[in-house]
């Protein structure tokens, strides 16, 4: 009996996955893969520019490149598997690739979350305290916010990986979605999971709640500083700064408590797959557009990576 009980335990799970076998479903699954390419490589591409180009080393670029990081482990830890999966006509996943996947979405996710509420105090002192930047926002600062950000979501996210993996699953461990999504695998947890249910619910509450506060915060000094500005020229250098940065806090925020701040009784399959395709990867795809397409220093780097290209024999 026990070791009946052992070995079901690592049983594989079951993914419904997003697509079916109709030609529609195959134009939007090929619509997928090319969106995913995409956000590969412009995640890829960020990451190399800012590394290759020396007047990139600065903090808010380095910041940029941990957010394109993150990015790229969110996309890659979720899409290639329901590819595989869609391609092969299969639908399981292991238990240890399930709590992988679970741990390196949710890592991501989560990193994201916190490096984007960090970020904007880097926006804060950049507009507010131009001259002090430097000293602000030191090396030893912003290597702190990266370390801050992957370490806390990573800590976050293994505790509940261990936590929810740990619960038995009613057969047949169907998942009602293409990935191992945390509220898509609750609802495969078989038992009273009510005590766990409100810890996840604090625990995203607060996860969310320091962002949101601190990019209130920053924003609200910015806002009055700009106000004092003299010179309309400075006030829309300034917003055109702030512009790229709270979009893209806007679409990832507001992905995260779109998933996880709403009941349990209010998610519904479709609704959770059409969410996650928006976070998963629309916004890893549009967050290095945002900051790339908007961003002259940026531009620069890659037109001289071109140039160069161009003129080697």
């Amino acid at each position: 009996m026990w070791l009946r009980n052992h070995t079901s335990f690592w049983e594989d799970f079951i993914l419904e996955g997003l697509f079916d076998d109709s030609l529609t479903h195959l134009f939007l699954f090929s619509l997928m893969m090319v969106v995913f390419f995409i956000a590969v490589s412009a995640n890829t591409l960020t990451i190399l520019l800012i590394c290759a180009d020396a007047r990139l080393h600065t903090p808010m670029y380095f910041l940029l490149s941990q957010l394109s990081l993150m990015d790229l482990m969110h996309v890659s830890s979720t899409i290639p598997k329901m590819a595989i999966n869609y391609l092969s006509g299969k639908k399981s996943i292991s238990f240890v690739g399930c709590a992988i996947q679970h741990f390196l979405y949710l890592s991501a996710g989560g990193a994201e979350c916190l490096l984007l509420a960090l970020m904007s105090y880097d926006r804060y002192v950049a507009i507010c305290h131009p001259m002090h930047y430097t000293v602000l926002m030191s090396r030893r600062l912003t290597l702190m916010m990266a370390v801050i950000s992957w370490l806390g979501a990573s800590t976050n996210s293994l505790i509940h990986t261990v936590i929810l993996m740990h619960f038995p699953f009613c057969e047949p461990r169907k998942i009602s979605h293409f990935y191992c999504e945390l509220p898509a695998v609750v609802k495969v947890v078989c038992g009273d999971i009510t005590v766990y249910e409100t810890i996840l619910y604090i625990s995203t509450i607060l996860i969310l709640l320091f962002p949101i506060s601190l990019v209130s915060t920053s924003y609200a000094f910015i806002v009055y500083s700009v106000i004092q500005m003299r010179s309309a020229g400075s006030k829309r250098k300034a917003f055109a700064n702030c512009s790229s940065h709270l979009t893209v806090v806007f679409l990832s925020l507001g992905a995260a408590i779109y998933s996880y701040m709403r009941p349990r009784s209010l998610h519904t399959p479709l609704q959770d797959k059409v969410g996650s395709v928006f976070y998963s990867i629309i916004t890893p795809t549009l967050n290095p557009l945002i900051y790339t397409l908007r961003n002259k220093d940026v531009a620069k780097a890659l037109r001289k990576v071109l140039g160069r290209g161009t003129t080697t024999p």
